[in-house]
């Protein structure tokens, strides 16, 4: 995974853009009441510029960052592919990564025109469009708590056929209990209480770590199961190098779901010990570039080993083995420790939010959950861990669960926010690349969300989920 390696698989466009950041890491450190207008209105207390230092390194930010991307997307990306053929999938996931790697690079740019290391959606919605910044910060929390829902599901999904594969389906069947989801949901809640009560993001570095074992793991299962010797061809009519339909459209959000990170971006900027433009780009590149090749591993060869009957959820149509259950495990592990990475940013922004009415604040709030008070950051944290409990219980359908997530959530704040953001910020500037890239992103998850959005929920009344 070393970075060298993975900033030659970034594709060209997005290299071109970092190029003369190394020095400029400063340049946007500027006076922003000239450049925004005299319609901000922020206080900030002389006390804020800097009070939190980096403690995290380059190799646990850029792990953080994948493990938040490498998820339930994972076990959804052959069927995406399906839904577009083997040729166009290939090309729609590096234009995920692209389009994911410029949202990334456009906040991180705009990150560092906050105060200190106190960087987040509401700070930077508050130099730019004051009025939205608490609809934005409850957009980024519906979405991490959807994402979070989601983990819980596939947790759900998953431990009865880990019961069967282990136990045989004699014991299963005398123990029904353990066959039950929602048995299985409820006793990994206890496991991720604790890690979901930590403050730091820097603090989930070791499980990070542990999960993308369980990665490795996976794209293992996929690679041995398409070049093995029990690997039995799907018939070529199951299987398009190109498709079009309105699955296209349908489908479009998973890839985008897929490489959604953003929410934790303003936490690698806060927390990294060298927090400048240059050290951020390396994050962003080695985080993207590993994981679209993960992606494109188990994707294309998802696909090939299922054709068009490929479920939502990979992992469950291999055959029951010790081999698949152990992998099976260490998805469910990965899910567990993935869940506390969209819990920390929802939490950040829905502090944002009740926080705004804060008189003492007057208008604006922290990032850190390190400046939230104790009683907050449990009743918070609580809340988010029994919401999300509850509708996992009652939901059980993924691909209905990432569709809408990817096309509301995944589109705000991986494209429409860093557009804007980046554009208002820069507002009075001469046009360069820059600009217009960010002024087509934002316009860009503009269409996605109105075309995706409506063409699901069509599909949800029609009944075809």
């Amino acid at each position: 995974m070393s970075s060298i390696s993975i900033e030659e698989e970034t594709p060209s466009t997005s290299s071109a853009i970092f190029e003369n950041d190394q020095n400029n890491d400063h340049n946007d450190h500027i006076d922003q009441s000239p450049l925004l207008g005299e319609s901000i209105d922020v206080e900030v207390e002389s006390d804020c510029e800097d009070e939190l230092t980096g403690t995290a390194n380059y190799l646990s930010c850029t792990v953080n960052l994948a493990n938040t991307i490498l998820g339930t997307g994972m076990l959804a990306m052959p069927a995406a592919v399906a839904s577009v053929g083997l040729l166009m999938g290939s090309m729609m996931i590096v234009y995920a990564a692209i389009t994911s790697g410029l949202g990334l690079y456009f906040l991180s740019r705009s990150a560092s025109h906050t105060f200190g290391r106190n960087s987040s959606f509401f700070a930077v919605s508050k130099l730019t469009y004051p009025s939205a910044a608490l609809l934005f910060d409850a957009a980024i929390a519906i979405k991490c708590f959807g994402v979070a829902v989601s983990y819980l599901i596939i947790v759900g999904d998953l431990m009865p056929q880990v019961i069967s594969g282990s136990l045989g389906d004699k014991f299963a069947d005398e123990y029904s209990l353990l066959m039950d989801r929602r048995f299985w949901i409820t006793i990994f809640m206890f496991v991720i209480i604790p890690l979901a009560f930590l403050k730091r993001l820097d603090s989930l570095r070791h499980t990070s770590f542990i999960a993308l074992i369980a990665v490795v793991y996976l794209v293992f299962i996929v690679i041995y199961h398409y070049f093995g010797p029990d690997y039995k061809a799907p018939p070529k009519e199951k299987l398009h190098y190109i498709k079009f339909s309105t699955k296209f459209f349908t489908n479009l959000p998973i890839f985008i779901f897929a490489f959604t990170c953003h929410q934790n971006v303003f936490s690698i900027y806060n927390e990294h010990i060298d927090n400048s433009q240059a050290s951020i780009n390396r994050v962003i590149f080695s985080a993207i570039g590993t994981t679209a090749t993960v992606y494109q591993i188990i994707g294309l060869l998802g696909y090939l080993s299922f054709g068009d009957d490929v479920l939502p959820n990979v992992i469950s149509m291999y055959e029951t083995s010790v081999f698949v259950t152990i992998g099976r495990v260490a998805f469910v592990i990965l899910i567990l420790f993935s869940y506390p990475l969209q819990a920390h940013p929802a939490r950040a922004c829905l502090d944002k939010i009740f926080s705004f009415a804060s008189p003492s604040r007057n208008g604006y709030s922290k990032l850190s959950s390190l400046d939230m008070s104790n009683l907050k950051f449990i009743i918070l944290t609580t809340g988010i861990l029994i919401s999300s409990y509850i509708i996992a219980i009652l939901v059980s359908k993924l691909d209905l669960v990432l569709a809408f997530v990817g096309s509301t959530g995944s589109t705000t704040i991986s494209f429409i926010l860093p557009g804007i953001f980046y554009y208002k910020i820069h507002e009075n500037d001469p046009w360069d690349k820059k600009k217009i890239l960010a002024t087509f992103l934002a316009f860009y998850g503009l269409c996605v969300m109105a075309i995706c959005l409506t063409l699901n929920i069509k599909k949800v009344a029609s009944g075809n989920y």
